[in-house]
Protein backbone atom coordinates (compact mmCIF):
# COMPACT_ATOMS: atom_id res chain seq x y z
CA UNK A 1 0.00 0.00 0.00
CA UNK A 2 1.27 3.45 -0.88
CA UNK A 3 2.47 5.54 2.03
CA UNK A 4 0.90 8.89 2.78
CA UNK A 5 1.73 11.27 5.65
CA UNK A 6 -1.40 10.40 7.63
CA UNK A 7 -0.78 12.59 10.67
CA UNK A 8 -0.32 15.88 8.75
CA UNK A 9 -3.30 15.04 6.52
CA UNK A 10 -5.54 14.25 9.50
CA UNK A 11 -4.47 17.48 11.19
CA UNK A 12 -5.20 19.41 7.99
CA UNK A 13 -8.57 17.70 7.62
CA UNK A 14 -9.47 18.54 11.22
CA UNK A 15 -8.61 22.21 10.74
CA UNK A 16 -10.36 22.61 7.41
CA UNK A 17 -13.35 20.56 8.61
CA UNK A 18 -14.17 23.03 11.38
CA UNK A 19 -13.92 25.94 8.91
CA UNK A 20 -17.10 24.67 7.25
CA UNK A 21 -19.30 25.67 10.22
CA UNK A 22 -17.51 26.12 13.54
CA UNK A 23 -14.48 28.39 13.05
CA UNK A 24 -13.26 30.58 11.38
CA UNK A 25 -15.48 30.21 8.26
CA UNK A 26 -12.76 31.82 6.15
CA UNK A 27 -13.53 29.78 2.98
CA UNK A 28 -10.28 27.81 3.32
CA UNK A 29 -12.38 24.65 3.36
CA UNK A 30 -13.48 25.25 -0.24
CA UNK A 31 -12.38 22.31 -2.44
CA UNK A 32 -10.05 24.40 -4.61
CA UNK A 33 -8.09 25.36 -1.47
CA UNK A 34 -8.45 22.19 0.61
CA UNK A 35 -7.53 19.76 -2.17
CA UNK A 36 -4.53 21.87 -3.20
CA UNK A 37 -3.29 21.83 0.40
CA UNK A 38 -3.88 18.07 0.58
CA UNK A 39 -1.81 17.58 -2.57
CA UNK A 40 0.90 19.87 -1.19
CA UNK A 41 1.20 17.78 1.98
CA UNK A 42 1.75 14.66 -0.13
CA UNK A 43 4.19 16.51 -2.40
CA UNK A 44 2.23 17.23 -5.59
CA UNK A 45 0.49 20.60 -5.54
CA UNK A 46 -0.58 20.47 -9.19
CA UNK A 47 -2.46 17.15 -8.87
CA UNK A 48 -4.17 18.43 -5.74
CA UNK A 49 -5.14 21.61 -7.58
CA UNK A 50 -6.63 19.62 -10.48
CA UNK A 51 -8.70 17.55 -8.07
CA UNK A 52 -9.76 20.71 -6.25
CA UNK A 53 -10.88 22.39 -9.46
CA UNK A 54 -13.14 19.44 -10.33
CA UNK A 55 -14.51 19.19 -6.78
CA UNK A 56 -15.09 22.95 -6.65
CA UNK A 57 -17.33 22.69 -9.70
CA UNK A 58 -19.30 19.90 -8.06
CA UNK A 59 -19.53 21.80 -4.78
CA UNK A 60 -21.36 24.64 -6.53
CA UNK A 61 -24.46 22.46 -6.17
CA UNK A 62 -24.19 22.66 -2.37
CA UNK A 63 -26.07 25.43 -0.57
CA UNK A 64 -25.09 25.25 3.13
CA UNK A 65 -28.13 27.01 4.57
CA UNK A 66 -29.55 26.62 8.04
CA UNK A 67 -29.95 23.06 9.24
CA UNK A 68 -30.00 21.50 5.77
CA UNK A 69 -27.96 18.35 5.22
CA UNK A 70 -25.21 18.76 2.65
CA UNK A 71 -21.82 17.22 1.76
CA UNK A 72 -18.92 18.32 3.95
CA UNK A 73 -16.35 19.35 1.37
CA UNK A 74 -13.54 20.41 3.72
CA UNK A 75 -12.31 17.00 4.87
CA UNK A 76 -13.46 15.39 1.62
CA UNK A 77 -11.28 17.68 -0.48
CA UNK A 78 -8.21 17.03 1.69
CA UNK A 79 -8.73 13.31 1.03
CA UNK A 80 -9.31 13.91 -2.69
CA UNK A 81 -6.24 16.12 -3.07
CA UNK A 82 -4.04 13.64 -1.21
CA UNK A 83 -5.22 10.65 -3.23
CA UNK A 84 -4.80 12.53 -6.51
CA UNK A 85 -1.17 13.16 -5.54
CA UNK A 86 -0.22 9.60 -4.53
CA UNK A 87 3.43 9.06 -5.54
CA UNK A 88 4.04 7.02 -8.67
CA UNK A 89 0.36 6.66 -9.59
CA UNK A 90 -1.10 6.93 -13.06
CA UNK A 91 -2.28 10.54 -13.11
CA UNK A 92 -5.51 10.01 -15.08
CA UNK A 93 -6.70 7.09 -12.96
CA UNK A 94 -5.61 8.68 -9.69
CA UNK A 95 -7.57 11.85 -10.44
CA UNK A 96 -10.80 10.03 -11.25
CA UNK A 97 -10.56 7.76 -8.21
CA UNK A 98 -9.63 10.70 -5.98
CA UNK A 99 -12.70 12.66 -7.07
CA UNK A 100 -14.93 9.63 -6.50
CA UNK A 101 -13.41 9.07 -3.04
CA UNK A 102 -13.88 12.75 -2.18
CA UNK A 103 -17.56 12.66 -3.17
CA UNK A 104 -18.14 9.58 -0.99
CA UNK A 105 -16.22 11.20 1.88
CA UNK A 106 -18.23 14.40 1.51
CA UNK A 107 -21.45 12.40 1.82
CA UNK A 108 -20.17 10.64 4.95
CA UNK A 109 -18.91 13.94 6.35
CA UNK A 110 -22.34 15.48 5.84
CA UNK A 111 -23.91 12.72 7.93
CA UNK A 112 -21.27 13.22 10.63
CA UNK A 113 -22.18 16.93 10.80
CA UNK A 114 -25.85 16.01 11.11
CA UNK A 115 -25.11 13.63 14.00
CA UNK A 116 -22.94 16.25 15.70
CA UNK A 117 -25.82 18.72 15.52
CA UNK A 118 -28.01 16.20 17.29
CA UNK A 119 -25.38 15.78 20.02
CA UNK A 120 -25.04 19.55 20.36
CA UNK A 121 -28.80 19.74 20.80
CA UNK A 122 -28.67 17.20 23.63
CA UNK A 123 -25.93 19.16 25.39
CA UNK A 124 -27.85 22.42 24.98
CA UNK A 125 -31.08 20.93 26.36
CA UNK A 126 -29.24 19.58 29.40
CA UNK A 127 -27.78 23.02 30.07
CA UNK A 128 -31.08 24.85 29.45
CA UNK A 129 -31.64 26.06 33.04
CA UNK A 130 -28.17 27.60 33.20
CA UNK A 131 -28.59 29.09 29.73
CA UNK A 132 -31.91 30.67 30.70
CA UNK A 133 -30.22 32.28 33.70
CA UNK A 134 -27.58 33.76 31.40
CA UNK A 135 -24.61 31.92 32.92
CA UNK A 136 -21.61 32.95 30.75
CA UNK A 137 -19.51 29.93 31.71
CA UNK A 138 -22.24 27.61 30.45
CA UNK A 139 -22.43 29.44 27.12
CA UNK A 140 -18.66 29.42 26.69
CA UNK A 141 -18.51 25.78 27.78
CA UNK A 142 -21.07 24.72 25.18
CA UNK A 143 -19.26 26.61 22.46
CA UNK A 144 -15.90 25.11 23.40
CA UNK A 145 -17.37 21.61 23.63
CA UNK A 146 -19.03 21.95 20.24
CA UNK A 147 -15.80 23.20 18.66
CA UNK A 148 -13.76 20.39 20.20
CA UNK A 149 -16.31 17.81 19.05
CA UNK A 150 -16.20 19.21 15.52
CA UNK A 151 -12.39 18.97 15.48
CA UNK A 152 -12.59 15.32 16.55
CA UNK A 153 -15.35 14.66 13.99
CA UNK A 154 -13.34 16.15 11.11
CA UNK A 155 -10.15 14.34 12.16
CA UNK A 156 -11.92 10.97 12.34
CA UNK A 157 -13.66 11.46 8.99
CA UNK A 158 -10.32 12.30 7.36
CA UNK A 159 -8.51 9.38 9.00
CA UNK A 160 -11.15 6.76 8.22
CA UNK A 161 -11.56 8.00 4.64
CA UNK A 162 -7.82 7.77 3.99
CA UNK A 163 -7.61 4.31 5.60
CA UNK A 164 -10.49 3.10 3.41
CA UNK A 165 -9.73 4.79 0.09
CA UNK A 166 -5.94 4.53 0.02
CA UNK A 167 -5.90 0.70 -0.26
CA UNK A 168 -8.82 0.83 -2.70
CA UNK A 169 -6.92 3.30 -4.88
CA UNK A 170 -3.72 1.28 -4.58
CA UNK A 171 -5.55 -1.86 -5.76
CA UNK A 172 -7.48 -0.21 -8.60
CA UNK A 173 -4.76 1.93 -10.17
CA UNK A 174 -2.76 -0.97 -11.74
CA UNK A 175 -6.00 -2.11 -13.42
CA UNK A 176 -6.91 1.34 -14.77
CA UNK A 177 -7.18 1.06 -18.55
CA UNK A 178 -9.00 4.27 -19.52
CA UNK A 179 -6.64 6.72 -21.21
CA UNK A 180 -5.79 10.15 -19.85
CA UNK A 181 -7.90 12.00 -22.44
CA UNK A 182 -10.99 9.88 -21.86
CA UNK A 183 -10.59 10.00 -18.07
CA UNK A 184 -10.35 13.78 -18.04
CA UNK A 185 -13.24 14.09 -20.49
CA UNK A 186 -15.50 12.10 -18.15
CA UNK A 187 -14.53 14.29 -15.18
CA UNK A 188 -14.99 17.53 -17.11
CA UNK A 189 -18.36 16.42 -18.48
CA UNK A 190 -19.73 15.38 -15.08
CA UNK A 191 -18.33 18.35 -13.16
CA UNK A 192 -19.38 20.78 -15.90
CA UNK A 193 -22.92 19.42 -15.90
CA UNK A 194 -23.22 19.74 -12.12
CA UNK A 195 -21.71 23.23 -12.04
CA UNK A 196 -23.75 24.40 -15.03
CA UNK A 197 -26.97 23.13 -13.50
CA UNK A 198 -26.22 24.86 -10.19
CA UNK A 199 -25.23 28.14 -11.84
CA UNK A 200 -28.30 28.12 -14.11
CA UNK A 201 -30.62 27.49 -11.17
CA UNK A 202 -29.15 30.46 -9.32
CA UNK A 203 -29.13 32.71 -12.37
CA UNK A 204 -32.62 31.87 -13.62
CA UNK A 205 -34.26 33.62 -10.67
CA UNK A 206 -32.77 37.04 -11.54
CA UNK A 207 -34.09 39.13 -14.41
CA UNK A 208 -31.69 39.14 -17.36
CA UNK A 209 -29.13 36.97 -15.56
CA UNK A 210 -29.63 33.89 -17.79
CA UNK A 211 -28.53 35.91 -20.83
CA UNK A 212 -25.36 37.03 -19.05
CA UNK A 213 -24.80 33.41 -18.02
CA UNK A 214 -25.12 32.15 -21.60
CA UNK A 215 -22.93 34.98 -22.89
CA UNK A 216 -20.26 34.03 -20.37
CA UNK A 217 -20.33 30.40 -21.51
CA UNK A 218 -20.09 31.48 -25.16
CA UNK A 219 -17.13 33.75 -24.39
CA UNK A 220 -15.36 30.98 -22.47
CA UNK A 221 -15.87 28.48 -25.29
CA UNK A 222 -14.64 31.00 -27.85
CA UNK A 223 -11.50 31.58 -25.78
CA UNK A 224 -10.81 27.84 -25.70
CA UNK A 225 -11.67 27.03 -29.33
CA UNK A 226 -10.45 30.07 -31.27
CA UNK A 227 -6.69 30.47 -31.81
Amino acid sequence: MMDLPLLPLVALGAFLGIDVVSFPQAMISRPIVAATLGGAVVGDVVSGLFAGAVLEMMAMETLPVGASRYPEWGTASVVGGALAAVPGADRSGALVLAVFAAIATGWAGGWSMYLLRRVNGVWARRALPALESGAPRTVIGLQARGLAADIVRAALVTLFALLVWLPVTTWLLPHWSLGATASRAVLVAVAGAVAGSAAWRLASGVGGAPWYFLAGIAAALATVVLP
